[in-house]
């Protein structure tokens, strides 16, 4: 196991710098432009459903647990057409501090990788 660790370490440390180009070199042309927004919203949920969350945007109306469904199917279907694989939910608990959940679009099940074919407003 100890042999392993320094194995991967040594890899890690070895890997090569890979450049990033960015799309612009102002950063307020691409600045949130990965955002799940209203707009994006309004183009991936029913019209019933983006009424709803802009319901419990505007006025704090508690959102149905269909239409949470359908938000995450939104979101990951978005998401995925922008290339994601995973994802990280970031929330603010009680404690004053920030918390984040990090999670994948994909389920190993019995050692075989598989695409997560559910993704609620549960997840």
């Amino acid at each position: 196991m100890e042999n392993f660790r320094f194995t991967a370490l040594s890899e890690t440390l070895d890997r090569q710098v890979v450049p990033v180009n960015y799309p612009s070199n102002k950063i307020s042309d691409y600045y949130g432009s990965m955002v799940f927004n209203q707009n994006v919203m309004r183009e991936y949920l029913t019209k019933e459903a983006f009424k709803s969350v802009e319901l419990a945007i505007d006025k704090g109306v508690k959102i149905e647990r269909k239409v949470a469904d359908q938000v995450a199917s939104a979101m990951k279907a978005w998401a995925m057409n922008k290339g994601a694989t995973h994802y990280t939910h970031w929330f603010h608990p009680l404690t004053g501090s920030t918390a984040e959940k990090h999670d994948a679009f994909i389920s190993i099940l019995r050692k075989m990788v598989a695409p997560l074919k559910e993704f609620q407003g549960n997840s």
